[in-house]
């Protein structure tokens, strides 16, 4: 695509429509809205352009109040609960190209249900996708303690069933160092390419940069928001110092 760009552009979706926690994204934590931690993350990491996708006006405003633009609301069509990712991404990276004849490559992925994010982290993420040409996408993900090659199935008569083949159940109950890492993606940071985006139906390609990140936590439930807030309480954040500047 010979009219992508080396810019960076943030996205932070907010949708409208949440079910289990409604109105989640703009649910205050520690007295600023959700959507608003993704924002000042952004801005501490040195991006200067920070986009909201959303399709409220209500959402929109309170994005701009801390510092984001939203130059579009996305249809409900890309606004549902089953609603992909790539909907929403394909067409913020669509809309750029058709506004301004060219569109960034790197679009940095900071969900809301994810506030607490070290900047410093999210800048070496901007760093090591840029630097590195062959990839298509970088997603953070954190160790997990316990390996799912040690879990099982059961089959209808309620006999063990190993998830591969060879994972018999004296296989399972081998010591966990004896399988292989894995890793939980999470919502720490992710970062998509245009040029992989647009001319495919998917957002992160085959060449996927895994960046190890701290055990996050995310935010699904009512109860998710008080753990948040014993985690900021003892902890700190410099991102609730930023958003202190700001009101």
């Amino acid at each position: 695509m010979s009219n992508l760009t080396k810019e960076v552009i943030a996205i932070v979706p907010a949708r409208s429509g949440s079910k289990g926690v409604p109105d989640k994204n703009i649910r205050e934590l520690d007295g600023y809205p959700l959507l608003s931690w993704s924002i000042a993350a952004a801005k501490l990491a040195g991006i200067n352009k920070v986009w909201v996708s959303t399709d409220s006006e209500k959402y929109a405003r309170i994005a701009v109040r801390f510092g984001a633009e939203v130059p579009f609301f996305r249809s409900q069509k890309i606004s549902t609960d089953t609603s992909s990712d790539y909907e929403f991404m394909f067409h913020a990276m669509n809309w750029h190209k058709k506004e301004f004849k060219s569109v960034p490559e790197y679009w940095l992925h900071l969900r809301p249900t994810t506030p607490l994010r070290d900047p410093k982290i999210i800048q070496e993420a901007v760093r090591i996708i840029t630097e590195n040409d062959s990839l298509d996408s970088l997603r953070s993900a954190h160790e997990l303690p316990e390996s799912p090659f040690k879990w099982f199935l059961k089959d209808e008569n309620n006999m063990f069933q190993g998830l591969r083949k060879d994972l018999t159940p004296e296989k399972v109950n081998e010591p966990r160092q004896n399988f292989p890492k894995v890793y939980n993606p999470n919502g720490y940071v992710d970062i998509v390419k245009a040029s992989h985006v647009l001319n495919s139906s998917n957002l992160h390609g085959k060449d996927m940069y895994v960046l190890e990140s701290p055990n996050v936590s995310e935010i699904d439930t009512v109860e998710d928001f008080e753990f948040i807030k014993y985690q900021l309480t003892k902890n700190g954040s410099p991102l609730l110092k930023y958003l202190k500047t700001l009101t």
